[in-house]
């Protein structure tokens, strides 16, 4: 009643915005009653979850609203200000970019969303499981999901381990992307693969031993963070975009396939400054199966060359020339 009582007694205001809208879904009723009364007011209403708006089962607006996903920032928002190094050790959050102590910020982020989000809404019942489950998953991070073994090293139940993982995209905190399977000509893989959703975070929760190797945790977030970028990308289209993986059974897999109406592409990221013969094997047998995308390796060299007519360019120049209002190649 106040929220309307506001909106009366300013009749010239034309844009209302609440946040974290989640707090209280009722609101979403009474915005749209006043939308169906066109008063010609716009509504932006943000959150940082969509839980408790699916279990509360209210009006989610339905042909009344507009969605848009807010991102970390992308490379082409910073400019000069990105650098790679820096945004796969701290991440891209606008938080985390902008404090005195980047790092401080980043290993607290983690916890303190626990506490807030989590704990305080009674999520789970048992915060201390979810937070093994956030460690454990650190290390699923652009790997296949396997929930069988997660369940093992977090001594919970699948599907106590399925329930956390919904909990996880619910609070926008992680995304899968599924196999592509398109006129499939051999076997696939049957495995979601996982990402958080940002590098920063990722690393935060990595726990770091001595039988780890660096480039492989390197390489986990370099691939994080071109899935970021390509979701950033797709998510600001007005067509209809598929990103995805391809994985053979045998093993062979390309880390993205993007399809969509004017392009399909194949891409693989590897965590290197030279190329070997082998970096373009899984693109080369994709485009057996595949002869009319176009195929593109993402690597940490300097310099564009083309090897096995597979295009390789820098990382870093792809991921600072992705505006989501250019095409993306």
């Amino acid at each position: 009643e106040k929220l309307k009582d506001v909106i009366l007694a300013n009749p010239n205001a034309k844009t209302v915005i609440i946040d974290e809208v989640q707090k209280v879904p009722i609101l979403l009723s009474l915005v749209h009653s006043i939308i169906e009364e066109k008063r010609g007011i716009q509504f932006i209403l943000t959150g940082s979850s969509a839980r408790k708006l699916k279990r509360a089962g209210v009006d989610l607006l339905a042909g009344r609203a507009i969605l848009k996903k807010m991102h970390p920032f992308a490379a082409f928002e910073l400019k000069d200000e990105f650098q790679l190094d820096q945004a796969l050790k701290i991440g891209l959050l606008p938080l985390v970019w902008e404090a005195e102590n980047p790092l401080a910020t980043i290993n607290t982020y983690a916890a303190l969303y626990l506490k807030e989000e989590v704990q305080e809404e009674g999520i789970v019942r048992r915060v201390g499981d979810f937070a093994r489950f956030l460690k454990v998953m650190s290390f699923s991070h652009a790997s296949l999901l396997n929930t069988a073994n997660i369940a093992r090293e977090c001594s919970v139940s699948r599907k106590t381990v399925d329930s956390y993982l919904q909990i996880l995209e619910d609070l926008m905190l992680s995304f899968t992307l599924h196999v592509f399977t398109k006129k499939a000509q051999r076997a696939l893989s049957a495995h979601a693969k996982f990402y958080f959703f940002d590098a920063g975070v990722f690393r935060s929760l990595r726990a770091k031993n001595p039988m780890d190797r660096s480039e492989e945790i390197d390489g986990a977030a370099l691939e994080g963070l071109v899935a970021h970028h390509l979701k950033f990308w797709l998510d600001h289209q007005e067509d209809s975009w598929e990103l995805e993986f391809w994985r053979t059974r045998s093993g062979v897999e390309v880390d993205f396939v993007l399809y969509g109406p004017t392009g399909f592409w194949a891409i693989e990221v590897k965590n290197n400054s030279t190329l070997s013969p082998s970096d373009t094997r899984g693109l080369e047998e994709f485009q057996k199966d595949y002869p009319q995308c176009k195929t593109l390796l993402l690597y940490r060299g300097t310099r564009r060359v083309m090897q096995n007519n597979v295009l390789c360019i820098p990382c870093e120049e792809f991921l600072r020339n992705m505006n989501p209002k250019q095409p993306l190649f």
